[in-house]
């Protein structure tokens, strides 16, 4: 599949708005059946384990807010450059809010949909903030 600006920027935008819906099969329809999102680690393999993943987070910060900062096309693939922001008020929560930025690299399956994402953000950033440490 050819990526094209337009098109992507558009599916930038309603996966942003899917993260944002608090409904995360929303965002996991935007995956092939047996896609993959790895999120610093091991990827998390078909839609039900992608839906698991995406409502951790969207329990841990109902108030989640995804901002799309950029989207850009690298040869056969696409990189989603994101920020993430919101208050881990879920259950357990520290109640300390959070802002960060990462990025997922998307390799597109024919049917125009996610194969593969590969997700990274400074972790040690994150865990300051959700700690609420003063250097955060």
């Amino acid at each position: 599949m050819k990526l094209e600006a337009a098109w992507l920027r558009d599916f930038g935008k309603r996966y942003t708005g899917a993260w944002c819906s608090q409904n995360a099969a929303s965002v996991a329809a935007f995956f092939e059946l047996n896609g993959s999102l790895s999120v610093n680690g091991a990827p998390n393999v078909g839609r039900g384990a992608i839906t698991k993943v995406v409502q951790e987070f969207m329990t841990a910060f109902p108030d989640l807010q995804l901002v799309m900062d950029d989207i850009l096309v690298q040869g056969e693939r696409a990189v989603y450059q994101w920020t993430f922001i919101g208050t881990n008020t879920g259950p357990g929560g520290t109640g300390h809010r959070v802002r960060f930025s990462g990025y997922e690299e998307w390799k597109f399956g024919e049917d125009g949909l996610i194969a593969e994402s590969q997700g990274h953000f400074d972790e040690a950033d994150y865990q300051r903030q959700i700690e609420g440490s003063a250097d955060a």
